[in-house]
């Protein structure tokens, strides 16, 4: 029996998410080789990707093109600050290798196409990093396909982070200036919350829009087609000062008939015991369907618990492997990952419509 290919793969920043990297390693095809970077990029950066390498003990260059010749990578995984994740994307496209990359898609209309056109001319892979291979997701859509509830009619997800994002909005005293949102971001990084690190604000909707509108793309098949959406900044005084929401409501229009509905926010560590309620709500011809994302878990309760550890776990979760092994596949077959670049795209530019339709107050075609 011959021994599949292992895939040598090159971090092009680990700034942001590093668990985009750590989760393509569990998988035993994908071998981290080195990380790079830029060299003109901030020091606090240089700081960070160095950490990512001592970890992992591989080495840091401050030269991407030259890392990835030098390290024979065959893919490129891409977590910077969210604006560049279409420009190293591109030039990890222009020197042969295929692309893992973190969400968002793109901070640009214009940016997001001009990603896909390179995709697609190159002909090398795209895996956009998402939750679509979460133990309750996956059953959900065997149930789904197996008939359990008849012809898909609405779906609706909630997906509400239960993180905060700073002080509560407000909490800033009369006088005192806003908050600075990139410096923010880059000081969140300890405790995970710097999702939006980028130069400017970027919203709930736009930083994590990719996790419910991939289910939902997922379990029903369709396209969204129309939007209707209304935002706030709720619950943070960041977001608040920034002028980025914290909580959105989407109505959409999808094909074969189908009415979706999104509900997403970022609401505050004190609201739920682990990482925040999230629920997908499926309605058909023969019944219906919620699923509670976070199953199966279990609860753990000790004294002297830090307040801030979750009670709630997740177990028996293989999102990570399973979405390496949907790149594998689409390199070994030539076929596509899990969210490749053009189902990507159309989820960004779902959240992109939504926050168009804030701003004018009407529907928007997607």
């Amino acid at each position: 029996m011959t021994t599949p290919n292992t895939f040598r793969c090159a971090v092009l920043s680990a700034i942001k998410h590093d668990y985009v990297a750590r989760g393509v390693a569990v998988h035993p095809r994908f071998e981290l080789v080195v990380v790079c970077d830029d060299p003109q990029i901030p020091e606090w950066a240089h700081e960070r990707n160095q950490q990512f390498a001592d970890a992992h003990k591989i080495p840091y260059v401050r030269d991407v093109e030259r890392a990835m010749r030098e390290f024979n990578v065959q893919v490129a995984i891409v977590s910077p600050d969210v604006d560049r994740h279409v420009e190293l994307s591109i030039r990890a496209l222009h020197a042969g290798k295929h692309i893992v990359q973190d969400k968002p898609m793109s901070t640009s209309h214009k940016d997001a196409v001009r990603l896909v056109e390179e995709v697609e001319k190159t002909r090398l892979k795209f895996l956009m990093w998402n939750r679509n291979f979460l133990p309750s997701v996956l059953h959900a859509r065997e149930q789904i396909a197996a008939g359990a509830i008849g012809k898909i009619c609405a779906i609706h997800v909630d997906f509400y982070f239960a993180k905060d994002a700073g002080p509560p909005k407000g909490s800033r005293l009369p006088g005192y200036p806003p908050m600075n949102w990139q410096a923010h971001q880059i000081a969140a990084h300890s405790d995970g919350s710097d999702g939006g690190l980028a130069r400017d604000p970027m919203g709930e909707l736009a930083i994590e829009g990719i996790y419910p509108l991939g289910y939902m793309r997922l379990l029903t098949g369709a396209r969204v087609q129309r939007v209707f959406a209304r935002t706030a900044p709720f619950f943070n005084q960041l977001n608040a000062d920034n002028g980025a929401e914290d909580l959105a409501s989407l109505s959409l229009e999808m094909e074969h008939g189908l009415i979706g509905s999104l509900a997403i926010g970022r609401i505050g560590a004190a609201s739920h015991p682990s990482g925040g309620d999230m629920k997908i709500h499926v309605q058909g011809t023969e019944g219906a369907l919620v699923i509670s994302e976070a199953r199966p878990e279990v609860g753990v309760y000790y004294r002297n618990q830090p307040p801030k550890e979750h009670r709630q776990r997740r177990v028996a979760a293989d999102n990570d492997f399973l979405q390496a092994d949907s790149l594998a596949h689409a390199i070994d077959t030539n076929g596509e990952s899990s969210i490749n670049a053009r189902a990507a795209f159309e989820i960004y530019a779902t959240t992109e419509a939504s926050l168009k339709s804030c701003r004018i107050g009407q529907p928007v075609e997607v």
